[in-house]
């Protein structure tokens, strides 16, 4: 069994990293623990940050929601200030798992797993989120378009704790729209995220068809009208930008119909101003 270590503060928590043998942060621990009962991994040590005063909170701060590391997806859904600023991301956290794990799972802790088909990313991604990550030599902000390179991999070094993510507090409405093999708890076979600003500008993301979450943003400015009217153009470029594999989960061909068919509902949806159902 790893060696269980609490910090009391950022430095302690950097001096466990930079000890021997593979030393893993522990938040939510949702992944993590799934990741170590099927021997994927076998770190000598956690190092639980979540107690960690610069992980905390959910608040607005010079206009941008800023959410901290060790926030959960259930702090997030109950938080009045993602429900006023962001409520794409209360859409996505709710499609992730169940209410007992939600109360665990971390946002950044989802992100930081690096999973193509993490629920929270999509949406993270048309919100233009940035985390912040620290380390003894400073801190440092990188946006989430930059932060996946690979299945389960990212940009983060090996000593530094990413302590908090924001989002610009941005007018304009966004929907997350998951497909799962069942109702409830069940991993995405496809995520699609869309989000239309005030400014006009459209943004796209989709989840679990490439080896990391993908962000199509060079769409431009579109009133409500261009953007029923570049529907179809849009759902093109998604297909197009997908490079989805056929698993247990879904066949390739099945994962490039629901983005297309995805994308078209949300497309409609933003332009007419309607809801639209998982």
């Amino acid at each position: 069994m790893p060696a269980y270590l609490q910090p009391k503060t950022l430095d302690e928590a950097f001096e466990y990293l930079a000890r021997e043998g593979e030393t893993r942060i522990f938040a939510g621990g949702t992944d993590l623990i799934v990741l170590m009962r099927d021997g994927v991994i076998r770190p000598h040590a956690l190092v639980d940050v979540k107690a960690l005063p610069e992980l905390q909170g959910i608040e607005i701060d010079n206009n941008k929601l800023v959410i901290g590391a060790a926030a959960t997806c259930g702090d997030l859904i109950a938080s009045s200030c993602v429900s006023d600023s962001c409520l794409l991301l209360k859409q996505a956290a709710l499609t992730l798992a169940n209410s007992l794990l939600r109360n665990r799972a971390t946002l950044v802790g989802n992100l930081c797993n690096a999973s193509p088909g993490a629920d929270m990313a999509p949406a993270a991604l048309v919100l233009q989120g940035v985390l912040t990550a620290v380390s003894p030599e400073g801190a440092r902000e990188i946006a989430l378009k930059d932060f996946f390179v690979g299945v389960k991999k990212h940009v983060l070094k090996a000593n530094e704790i990413v302590t908090k993510i924001s989002f610009p507090v941005n007018k304009g409405r966004g929907i997350y729209l998951k497909k799962r093999r069942i109702r409830g708890h069940d991993l995405a076979q496809v995520g699609v995220a869309g989000f239309h600003d005030e400014d006009g500008i459209f943004r796209l993301a989709l989840g679990a068809v490439a080896i990391t979450p993908l962000l199509l943003d060079d769409f431009g400015c579109l009133s409500a009208s261009d953007l029923a009217l570049e529907k179809a153009d849009i759902a093109k470029e998604a297909v197009e930008a997908a490079k989805p594999i056929s698993d247990v989960r879904a066949s390739s061909d099945y994962r490039l119909a629901m983005v297309k068919l995805f994308t078209e509902r949300i497309v409609d949806a933003l332009a007419m101003g309607r809801e639209v159902e998982q």
